[in-house]
C-alpha cells in the first residue's frame, strides 16, 4: 500500500491513560460518535489520523478496527498503550514492538490444556494448527531505524533505564495477575508480554490486508503484584509508549 500523509491512519488506544499520554501532541478536528465510540480526526506530529478510545478487550478492539477501516477509510492501525510483562528479563517501563502477536485464549481446551489455533479455524483434529500474525514485511527494518536514537523514560523505582525491543504479544480477554500462569505462557509461547487488545486487531487488519503495529509498553509484570504495579506505572508506562508512537507515526 502506498503511503499518503492526508490518507489517515487508526490510532487506537484501550484506556485513558492511554490516550492521555498522545493528547498534548494531537490535534483534533472532528469527532463523530459510532456506536458509542467516539472517533476524533486530527493530526499527530502533522500525520493525519483518526483517534479513538477503543476500552478493554477484544471485541471493543474489533469493532474498532473494523470501524477505522471501513468507515473511515484509515490505511493501516497503530496501537499506542500498556501490557503485563512475561520476559523476565524485562521491567516496568520497557516497551515491546509486537513482531507476533497470538489470541492466547483461543484455541482447544483437552486435559487442563489449552492448545492454541489461529482464530477461526476449528479448533479439532485435523485441521492446521499454525498460530500468530506477524509483522508486515519489512516493517521491523523501518521501525529500527525509526527509533533510532530514541530516549525512554525512566520509571519511579526502577533501577535501569527502560528500553524498547521486538517481541511476542499474547491477547486475551483476562488481566493477569498470577505468577503461575505468567511464567507458563512465558514457557510455552516464549512471549515478551500480554495484553487484551492487539491480536484482535491483528485478526482484523489480516482480513482488510492493511499493516497494523503494536506498541506496547509495560506497566506491571503480570503476577501477583500486577493490580498494585499496574495503576501505578500505567500513566508514565503510557507516555513510553505514546513516545515510540510518535516516531512510528511516519512509518506507516
Amino acid at each position: 500500500m502506498t503511503r499518503n500523509d492526508e490518507t489517515p491512519l487508526g490510532l487506537i488506544c484501550a484506556i485513558p491513560e492511554e490516550r492521555a499520554a498522545l493528547a498534548g501532541h494531537f490535534s483534533g478536528v472532528e469527532q463523530e460518535e459510532v456506536a458509542g465510540f467516539v472517533f476524533t480526526r486530527g493530526h499527530l506530529d502533522g500525520r493525519a489520523v483518526v483517534l479513538v478510545e477503543a476500552g478493554i478487550g477484544k471485541v471493543n478492539a474489533a469493532i474498532v478496527g473494523t470501524l477505522l477501516l471501513h468507515r473511515f477509510a484509515v490505511n493501516g492501525l497503530l496501537f499506542s498503550g500498556v501490557a503485563g510483562g512475561l520476559d523476565p528479563a524485562l521491567a516496568v517501563g520497557d516497551v515491546v514492538i509486537a513482531e507476533r502477536l497470538i489470541q492466547h485464549d483461543y484455541g482447544a481446551l483437552s486435559d487442563g490444556r489449552l492448545k492454541p489455533y489461529q482464530p477461526g479455524v476449528p479448533p479439532l483434529p485435523g485441521f492446521d494448527d499454525t498460530h500468530g500474525y506477524p509483522l508486515a514485511d519489512g516493517m521491523a527494518v523501518r521501525i529500527a531505524q525509526a527509533l533510532d536514537g530514541i530516549a525512554l523514560t525512566p520509571m519511579p523505582g526502577v533501577a535501569r533505564a527502560p528500553t524498547w525491543r521486538f517481541g511476542t504479544v499474547l491477547t486475551g480477554d483476562h488481566f493477569l495477575n498470577c505468577a503461575v500462569t505468567r511464567q507458563d505462557l512465558h514457557a510455552r509461547f516464549q512471549a515478551q508480554a500480554v495484553e487484551m487488545e492487539g491480536a484482535a486487531l491483528a485478526q482484523v487488519a489480516a482480513r482488510f490486508a492493511v499493516p497494523l503495529v503494536v506498541v506496547r509498553a509495560l506497566s506491571d509484570l503480570a503476577g501477583s503484584d500486577s493490580h498494585l504495579d499496574f495503576p501505578t506505572f500505567a500513566r508514565n508506562a503510557a507516555h513510553n509508549a505514546a513516545g515510540i508512537v510518535r516516531r512510528l507515526v511516519g512509518v506507516l
